[in-house]
């Protein structure tokens, strides 16, 4: 484990932004797609701040992560588990299965791979982390 503030201030960011599309927008367009593709760089940003782990893996985690969200939809996990009330619950988990979501995940990741390529910090670390050599 170790702590990257870019990738913290990244996931606060993001996290408020989504906060602020969940309680204040009722649309068509940015509540169900926007959010979706801004939530897996939200998680993507959060798993890179705490965790060490290189972008491509960390990339492909948080899409089948997502995935496995959308999934769990299909077969109501929410009533499944007894949350049918919470509307926490129903906000955070999700509560229909839509396959646009899966095509708004995906655009996520590669808004983010994009963004990592652009504007990411330096040294990339793209497939594997490098270990830096200490001497004896």
């Amino acid at each position: 484990m170790r702590f990257k503030p870019y990738y913290f201030v990244w996931s606060v960011s993001l996290f408020l932004i989504e906060l602020a599309i969940a309680l204040f927008i009722r649309d068509d367009f940015i509540r169900p797609y926007l959010g979706d593709v801004l939530v897996v760089i939200l998680i993507y940003a959060f798993v890179r701040a705490f965790f060490k782990v290189a972008i491509i893996p960390a990339a492909i985690g948080v899409c089948v992560f997502a995935f496995g969200g959308e999934v769990l939809q299909y077969f109501k996990i929410v009533e499944v588990l007894g949350l049918a009330s919470s509307a926490i619950a129903r906000t955070v988990i999700g509560t229909t299965f839509v396959w646009e979501d899966l095509l708004a995940y995906t655009a996520g990741v590669v808004i983010l791979l994009g963004l990592e390529k652009a504007i990411g910090p330096r040294p990339r670390e793209w497939y594997t982390l490098q270990r830096s050599r200490q001497p004896h």
